[in-house]
């Protein structure tokens, strides 16, 4: 059983058997497509008001050899959408919205499985907060901000739960204290760069948080450079003795106060090989590798034994 028809059994049992390709950054999809991403809601916003665009993306991905489809739901939140006079149960059907797009995407589709995006606290502010983390905030005034949405966001019946671009240990544990006992698996990925998160913790007691929370089943890092996620591969496994999940964006910089990127691509499809020999399993990119570079990922990882 896998696929649009699967669960958590399906799902752990898909990356326990070889590499599963990611979908890559939907927002640069979103903006090649033509979508306005200047509004400070970002994609949630094209996921409120433009749904059929967030499917064309999704099946850009599908087209181009994801297996995963991650839900525009990374920066939709009750109080991002509350600042705009969003009624609460319209921003809770809003989040359920994006499991169900990503679900018509796939089809009949068999192998392919869908991750509700969680994006942190920081992404509600929508001033690069993402990537520095350290909020001043305690681990229960963040489990109560991400609780709501989470729960939204299972009722939906997504595969799994993307804990994505997590800054700091502060807000990984929060969120591994909404999902105990969530009956879904999760992954949790931090942000990270130069072999730290982005608040500066040691990334072995990062991801040892997770070893011992049975519904994390894939621990890693995305949103960072290919070098740094390289390098945080092999700390993840020996941390957790889990299978990591690792999806950097192209190598640019980002500019959080111009909201531009900067400099060249270095995003390699090849390299990808070595991730998987290093213990990755759920392989993919984030901002700014569109289908593409998954399209190259995809072949590089399907000539690995």
């Amino acid at each position: 059983m896998n696929g649009s028809a699967g669960g958590p059994v399906a799902f752990a049992d898909a990356i326990a058997a070889g590499p599963v390709v990611l979908d890559g950054g939907l927002s640069n999809q979103l903006a090649a497509q033509g979508c306005d991403l200047t509004d400070e809601l970002w994609s949630a916003r094209v996921l409120a008001e433009e749904p059929e665009q967030v499917v064309a993306a999704h099946r850009a991905y599908l087209a181009a050899g994801a297996r995963v489809l991650t839900t525009a739901s990374y920066q939709a939140t009750f109080e991002g959408f509350a600042r705009r006079g969003v009624r609460r149960s319209r921003a809770a059907e809003v989040l359920r919205d994006s499991v169900a797009l990503a679900r018509r995407a796939v089809g009949e589709r068999q192998g392919v499985w869908v991750a509700a995006s969680v994006g942190p606290y920081g992404a509600m502010l929508a001033d690069g907060s993402e990537y520095r983390g350290r909020y001043g905030l305690s681990v229960p005034e963040l489990e109560r901000f991400h609780r709501p949405r989470i729960e939204a966001l299972a009722e939906a019946g997504p595969d799994v739960l993307a804990l994505e671009t997590v800054p700091d240990v502060v807000e990984a544990e929060a969120l591994l204290r909404v999902v105990d006992g969530i009956g879904l698996p999760v992954w949790l990925s931090y942000s990270v760069a130069g072999g730290v998160t982005r608040a500066g913790q040691p990334l072995a007691k990062a991801f040892g948080l997770a070893a011992d929370v049975p519904e994390v089943v894939a621990v890693g890092v995305n949103c960072c450079t290919p070098l740094d996620a390289g390098r945080a591969i092999p700390v993840a496994r020996a941390a957790t003795g889990k299978p990591v999940v690792v999806y950097p964006n192209s190598g640019e910089d980002w500019d959080p106060g111009q909201r531009e990127w900067h400099g060249g691509s270095r995003f390699a499809p090849s390299a990808a090989r070595q991730w998987y020999v290093d213990g990755a399993r759920l392989i993919g990119g984030c901002c700014r590798v569109g289908p593409t570079g998954i399209t190259a990922l995809a072949t590089a990882l399907s000539q690995e034994p």
